[in-house]
């Protein structure tokens, strides 16, 4: 069934097209609601710059690479995230300036891996974003990174919407993967195009001859167009799913493979686990002019 509703989202087939009919004025209800919202809503000004790097569609659009390479460039600067997939509520402070405080399943896979990339950099999740500018703040923050958040219509910010090379379902839920209508993008101060404005880039680390790709991301059969050779069976997780270490065990003993091939995000799920990881790390080229007007907003923040 998740299948079913994947392909339809970003690569609808014929025999989608009765459904996504019959669930158009639903999505066309839904839009419309969202887009309400940033006409009824007036944006706090937290007394901080504030940077929202968030996309239209859900799932797999590259704001975790992207976020990581803003930033490498920002002193002082701390990300907020939702935190998807952790068994934690509430504010938790991940990481002090790259000190890690909590593990994975307080963070969420996200986070962590944000966190484990950036050692000058602090990491809260909350539910409340607010609440985390606040602490923020009093932490010392001179900007704020917001991850996923370009919905977040009460909250004055510079947003970065990110956009996918290729894009065949433009309605809104339930009907297709957008989270508004596709032309709000108009309210972002840059949209950033996949294939245009940044690149992909995949590098392997500890390939072997024989791999299980095992992963628990959005949309995973967008990983096919990357993988290597030597990949002997795929196993598909829901998003932010936690892996059990004696099934990978089994799954390697099963396909006489001699490693997990698995994402970033996947891996630090796995750190712990006493079994052979072949990795695959995504990083993104970013045109320079994306940065530069990321300073100029920062710098032209009034004090």
């Amino acid at each position: 069934m998740r299948a079913f509703f994947e392909t339809m989202f970003f690569v609808p087939k014929w025999y989608h097209y009765p459904l996504i009919l019959l669930l158009f004025p639903l999505s066309l209800i839904y839009g419309t609601i969202m887009s309400m919202r940033r006409v009824v809503i007036s944006p706090k000004d937290f007394g901080i710059p504030i940077i929202s790097i968030g996309n239209l569609i859900v799932g797999g659009s590259g704001k975790t690479p992207f976020t990581i390479a803003l930033a490498t460039r920002l002193e002082d600067a701390v990300i907020i995230s939702r935190g998807y997939g952790r068994k934690s509520k509430g504010l938790v402070e991940v990481s002090s300036k790259g000190r890690i405080l909590v593990d994975v399943t307080q963070s969420g896979d996200e986070p962590m891996l944000m966190a484990q990339s950036l050692p000058h950099t602090s990491v809260i999740v909350s539910e409340d974003r607010a609440l985390a500018i606040e602490l923020a703040k009093e932490r010392g923050a001179k900007c704020i990174i917001l991850d996923d958040g370009f919905n977040r219509v009460g909250i004055k910010k510079f947003d970065i919407v990110l956009e996918p090379e290729q894009i065949k379902n433009y309605l809104p839920f339930p009907a297709g993967a957008f989270r508004e209508f596709w032309f709000n993008k108009m309210y972002a101060d840059i949209v950033a195009k996949e294939g245009k404005t940044f690149h992909r880039k995949v590098v392997f680390e500890n390939l072997q001859p024989r791999m299980i790709l095992v992963t628990a991301i959005s949309h995973p059969h967008r990983l096919d167009a990357y993988l290597p050779e030597g990949v002997v069976h795929k196993v598909y997780l829901e998003d932010h799913a936690y892996f059990e270490e004696e099934k990978l065990k089994m799954l390697l003993s099963d396909y006489a493979a001699q490693s997990l091939l698995v994402t970033q995000k996947d891996a630090v799920k796995m750190q712990d686990f006493k079994l052979p990881i072949s990795e695959m790390k995504l990083k993104l080229q970013i045109q320079e002019t994306i940065f530069t007007q990321v300073d100029e907003y920062i710098k032209g923040y009034p004090e």
